[in-house]
């Protein structure tokens, strides 16, 4: 059966535990603190990190005391063991978001299992994901059955041989958890044997809901005492007043520097063509009349067509009357979708009934973004996106303070940690003054022997001829001087490619650019050869871990700040006015720079040079010290020599 949603109450007053409360339910700092320490003992290494302990007691504070917190620990502090422990230990149920399926993984794979074994707590954990992650049962049934197999689009999509790999799978797989499959499976195939959540009927309306993949996952967390989830789902119940995710006392948001963004795109939503040619294929699956599915396709070459002279612009005010008719005609022939739908005898045979519930779900999401696009509302940003072929009209909220407020502030009390946390980050989420408590325990990693921060001041700014040219010349005599072992971060394509193109034939040593292979498997060539360098793009400025000396030299060729045409940071500094740049750009700038100069030391004996040749770091008198406070304590010089013999002696080192 289908979980109902769970009830959630107000955060209450901080209150002193009566007489028969247990240790369990009263967190201390003494009792995490020795909890570590037994753990930190039963590992191979043994050793003991102050900003790790710093980290435990505050958050233990925060869980005995009902507070809000603000943790940020830097790159090997071992925070997530820093936040679990007094979690377990508390005795309430916590939910924890992560940004990235690495750290999903590892705390589920690694982690937590760990603690399982060695707390001396016992507790259970689960991980939950969003329902198109998981294998559904019913389409399963559908595309089993040949007779039915030419009216599903997208199974007819799908090479028959991957499909029959899925369906032995799903017949033993104990989660039906897309990342358990052995191989990533194409997109036609997984999109033949997966639902939405905007398709999905529910499991009282489906033949397989009591044998549902989604629906199991749903109950192992409900059962749970630590579940694992993605950001993406956090902010998809917020959106939804906590109607995704099970009843919980306690959350942490691990990379939190990401969760306004997170939050602002899960809030929001989008009107594409792909929506209205997926509609088209579950119509199409259902209904006999081919006029009705003709208006569904008809209605996403519209879209496509009226949207394509507003792409990469914000929509202000009232909108184009051509799009605005094309809107209203979409909704009436949605309207007619809905009609011939109803027609359909909800107590026929159970397939039909579900591709109906299918066909109906899909039409009620559009038909509701569709009025809301047009009904638009204060608060909202509306603008076009992608390439021309296939513009995209994105809405997302102009501020996620209310969400978050509404939905995490005064609900749950909640740690928030990173690496490295935006200054006015507690302002921008919505957390009020006097409801929570910050701190910093830095790293443990000792920079200043460790590494060295380069500026290339003296090169021309990056908005000058010049730039590039002098750009690359660094980049040729750093690498060489490296012997490799080098991560080149660019802040675009066109960057990258130029400078792949200018300096691989100059170079003794190979170089990977991000367009050669995928990432796990660019990755994997990275580390394995030690003379290799590799260039990329945004995508690999965090969440990359290549500790040793595969990589001793991190490379930035300009300053990561936000473009100025991006619609919703416009509007954000429209709203902030005067302090736009100090509370929306320069924030992001820091954060970003800081996680990419965090490639560099990722373990203990990690060591190397961080290259920035932006010269705006060093001669930006306005916030210059604003972007080198964000980063790692390196020794900062503006000398290349310094730079290069160090890398030398690196490169001697490891021969």
């Amino acid at each position: 059966m289908r979980l109902p949603p769970s009830p959630r109450q107000p955060l209450a007053p901080t209150e002193t535990p009566g007489p028969g409360a247990t240790l369990a339910q009263m967190p201390s700092p003494d009792r995490t603190l020795a909890a570590l320490a037994r753990l930190t003992e039963a590992t191979s290494g043994g050793e003991q990190r102050q900003p790790q302990q710093d980290m435990t007691v505050a958050v233990a504070s925060a869980i005995d005391h009902k507070r809000h917190l603000l943790a940020q620990a830097g790159t090997g502090t071992g925070k997530s063991w820093a936040y679990l422990v007094p979690a377990i230990l508390s005795g309430r149920t916590t939910l924890v978001a992560t940004a990235t399926k690495a750290l999903q993984d590892q705390l589920a794979a690694k982690d937590l299992p760990f603690l399982a074994e060695h707390l001396g707590h016992p507790f259970e954990f689960a991980v939950l994901k969003g329902r198109s992650n998981y294998v559904c049962r019913q389409r399963l049934a559908e595309i089993a059955d040949q007779n039915q197999l030419a009216l599903d689009g997208l199974a007819r999509r799908a090479s028959p041989s991957e499909l029959a790999e899925l369906q032995a799978w799903a017949e033993t797989s104990p989660t039906g958890d897309r990342a358990e499959l052995p191989r990533e499976p194409s997109v036609p195939a997984w999109s033949a044997v997966s639902v939405s959540a905007q398709e999905c009927p529910g499991a009282r309306r489906c033949p397989m809901g009591e044998t549902c993949f989604a629906e199991d996952a749903r109950r192992r967390a409900a059962a749970a005492d630590v579940v694992v989830i993605n950001q993406h789902l956090l902010g998809i119940d917020l959106a939804s007043d906590g109607a995704i995710l099970p009843d919980h006392e306690l959350v942490i948001v691990d990379e939190a520097h990401q969760l306004e963004d997170i939050v602002s795109d899960t809030c929001g939503y989008e009107l594409s063509a792909g929506r209205f040619h997926n509609l088209a294929r579950a119509v199409r699956a259902i209904l006999e009349d081919p006029s009705t599915v003709d208006d569904v396709e008809t209605s996403a070459t519209l879209l496509t067509t009226v949207l394509r002279p507003h792409v990469d612009r914000r929509l202000r005010g009232s909108l184009d009357p051509e799009l605005a008719d094309a809107l209203a005609l979409c909704r009436a022939r949605l309207d007619r979708v809905a009609a011939a739908l109803r027609t359909i005898p909800d107590d026929g045979p159970t397939d039909t009934v579900a591709r109906k519930s299918r066909a109906v779900q899909l039409t009620l999401a559009l038909q509701g973004d569709l009025a809301a696009t047009v009904d638009s509302r204060d608060g909202m940003v509306s603008w076009v996106e992608g390439p021309e072929a296939n513009p995209r009209l994105r809405v997302a909220p102009l501020d996620v303070a209310q969400v978050l407020r509404q939905g995490l502030w005064d609900r749950s009390p909640t740690v928030l940690t990173s690496a490295t946390l935006p200054a006015g980050i507690a302002a921008g989420l919505g957390l009020e003054v006097g409801n929570h408590d910050e701190i910093d325990v830095g790293s443990p990693f000792d920079y200043a022997h460790h590494g060295l921060l380069y500026c290339a001041s003296h090169l021309p700014d990056p908005r000058q001829p010049g730039f590039e040219d002098a750009m690359h010349e660094e980049l040729v005599a750093l690498i060489t001087a490296a012997g490799g072992r080098t991560l080149g971060l660019f802040t675009s394509y066109r960057a990258m490619d130029t400078a792949v193109e200018a300096v691989r034939a100059r170079l003794t040593t190979p170089v990977l650019s991000q367009r050669d292979m995928p990432k796990p498997a660019l990755v994997e060539a990275f580390a394995d050869d030690e003379e290799t360098s590799l260039f990329a793009t945004l995508g690999f400025w965090q969440g990359i871990d290549i500790p040793g000396r595969t990589l001793s030299l991190v490379t930035i060729d300009r300053l990561p700040f936000p473009r100025p045409d991006e619609p919703l940071l416009q509007a954000r500094r429209e709203q902030a006015r005067g302090d736009a740049f100090a509370t929306i750009d320069l924030p992001r700038t820091a954060i970003m720079l800081a996680q990419g100069v965090g490639r560099l030391i990722r373990g203990a004996e990690d060591r190397g040079v961080v290259a920035v040749f932006d010269p705006r770091l060093a001669n930006a008198k306005r916030y210059r010290w604003d972007l080198v406070r964000a980063l790692p304590p390196f020794p900062r010089t503006r000398h290349r020599s310094e730079a290069e013999q160090l890398l030398r002696d690196l490169t001697a080192e490891a021969q």
